[in-house]
């Protein structure tokens, strides 16, 4: 990210469980390294979002004014609760915290219309699909036709594209070309792809 400026924005993860230690970290990481968001990894650390050990976290993302992207979908490590990253327990969240842009990763599959409520519903909440592939989003029966109905209109300017194109193993440009033949008007795609990203990062 130093390397290519105009290219790379730097994000981290802190875990919750290392208390202050980890708020001052967070602090140092936006001051000193140029660190523009947070990523709030439910799953990996067995915690729902709404545990007040992320309380810290949230405050100083809120007095650093960077976004936390918190996963949000069910996770497949059948070590550990399956609903870690169950969309409802962003709500208590945004309500705790409505200075904080949150991003909910990954769609919230399989509780995608419980997303797309919390999104309807808290004017912090924006929506990420990374790690679907795109040509399977609009099969009928994928669970996320709600999400491309209201993505379409009421929510267009608050879904945003990631790819996980590392995890999905495709080349990206092979994801982009996939978003790019969904179902949606041209002026939604120019946001679900670049516009909505832009202003909630602060490029325009």
């Amino acid at each position: 990210a130093e390397k290519y400026k105009d290219r790379l924005i730097p994000w981290c993860r802190i875990s919750p469980h290392e208390g202050m230690s980890g708020v001052r970290k967070l602090e140092r990481c936006v001051r000193e390294l140029g660190i523009r968001g947070l990523e709030v990894s439910t799953f990996r650390d067995k915690l729902y979002a709404d545990d007040r050990k992320y309380y810290p976290l949230y405050a100083k993302c809120v007095e650093l004014s960077i976004p936390a992207r918190i996963y949000t979908t069910m996770n497949y490590a059948t070590d550990r609760a399956m609903d870690l990253g169950r969309p409802i327990y962003l709500d208590e969240v945004a309500r705790d915290f409505p200075e904080l842009t949150i991003i909910a990763g990954l769609g919230g599959w399989p509780w995608v219309p419980e997303l797309v409520g919390l999104a309807r519903r808290h004017q912090n909440i924006y929506i990420d699909m990374a790690a679907h592939r795109p040509k399977y989003i609009a099969k009928p029966g994928s669970g996320f036709e709600m999400l491309l109905q209201f993505g379409n209109t009421l929510l267009q300017d608050k879904i945003l594209f990631a790819s996980s194109w590392m995890t999905l193993g495709l080349p990206l440009n092979q994801i982009v070309q996939e978003m790019y033949e969904l179902p949606l008007k041209d002026s939604v795609k120019q946001k679900w792809m670049c516009d909505n990203a832009a202003r909630l990062l602060g490029l325009r």
